[in-house]
């Protein structure tokens, strides 16, 4: 696909935009891009966008604030666009309007997307599925809040252009972006580095309770519901831990485990040097890329640490 063109024609007369489970600043931030882009651009196209609830500072994303949290399942479809989203199983909210759709896209930068809707556009070497949409638009056709959307979920995927996935085109996308005059030094200290109290607090507990394995090669975390409920944070403000963790000197591979339900725990990974995280995560059924991955894993918080401790020391 060169152009969202090739998808958005005169046949679809609803259309429905999705992004994944527990959303991040990359998957808001092109799902509101692509929202914006066809309510502005095709006004006889009705679209809707659906989006579980972001955390704080990524709430003033233009358009954001008019998703859909929820469906009956009977909507019906001429065209469903899910961006960012890795599996099928990943489609968030409005996962029931997926196979109920005339046709389905996926539009992502995960290289361990297996391609499940009819029309697969991914680019594993882009640094998020913003830079990717950026590059399906026409260009005369993005404004300015169109712009900062892109530009909000480029700097989330790629630390503010300091991950490796970041590239030259990266940064030609974001000069772009940049000059459709949009407030960029407020985007990045807004939703990057700004933090709430209680999400600097649970990444202090999350810090606090780190421990180093494998001859200080790997370091972990563990955060369950109880700890949440102790400094009154949730999934949502948890996303920075593994950041702080992979920073952490010697370590090349950072492993963050948080519990989302009575039984199950969120593995989310983070890598230095050469070290391949969506490798790592495989056997768990996992993905993502050499340097980001993540898996969902049934067990106890101990369990599912020596399973992933061994996993990282076949992968070392």
């Amino acid at each position: 696909m060169k152009n969202l063109n090739e998808v958005i024609d005169t046949s679809c007369r609803r259309i429905a935009i999705a992004g994944h489970v527990n959303p991040d600043g990359d998957c808001i931030g092109s799902c509101a891009a692509l929202y914006l882009y066809i309510r502005k651009n095709f006004p006889e196209i009705s679209a809707d966008l659906f989006l579980e609830e972001p955390k704080d500072s990524l709430r003033g994303i233009a358009g954001a604030g008019e998703a859909l949290r929820e469906t009956d399942g009977r909507e019906q479809y001429d065209l469903f666009i899910c961006c960012d989203t890795s599996t099928r199983d990943r489609i968030g909210v409005a996962g029931s309007l997926f196979d109920s759709a005339d046709r389905t896209v996926c539009i992502d930068h995960h290289m361990s997307n297996p391609g499940f809707a009819d029309i697969n556009h991914i680019e594993p070497d882009a640094s998020s599925c913003s830079e990717v949409l950026a590059n399906l638009m026409e260009p005369e056709r993005i404004d300015r809040e169109i712009a900062e959307a892109l530009y909000t979920g480029i700097i989330h995927d790629c630390g503010v252009f300091q991950y490796q996935n970041t590239s030259p085109a990266t940064m030609r996308t974001a000069a772009f972006l940049m000059e459709k005059g949009i407030d960029f030094h407020g985007i990045i200290d807004r939703t990057f580095y700004q933090r709430t109290f209680r999400q600097n607090r649970i990444t202090g507990f999350g810090m606090m309770n780190a421990a180093l394995h494998l001859g200080g090669k790997c370091i972990s975390s563990i955060v369950t519901k109880a700890d949440m409920d102790r400094f009154g944070a949730d999934l949502r403000d948890l996303d920075i831990i593994v950041s702080q963790l992979r920073e952490t000197e010697g370590v090349l591979a950072a492993v963050f485990l948080y519990q989302t339900d009575e039984t199950h725990f969120k593995l989310s990974m983070r890598s230095n040097g050469d070290f391949d995280s969506a490798a790592a995560v495989s056997r768990f059924g996992g993905g993502g890329h050499l340097r980001a991955a993540g898996a969902t894993i049934e067990g106890s918080p101990k369990e599912i640490l020596k399973m992933v401790l061994a996993a990282v020391e076949e992968q070392l």
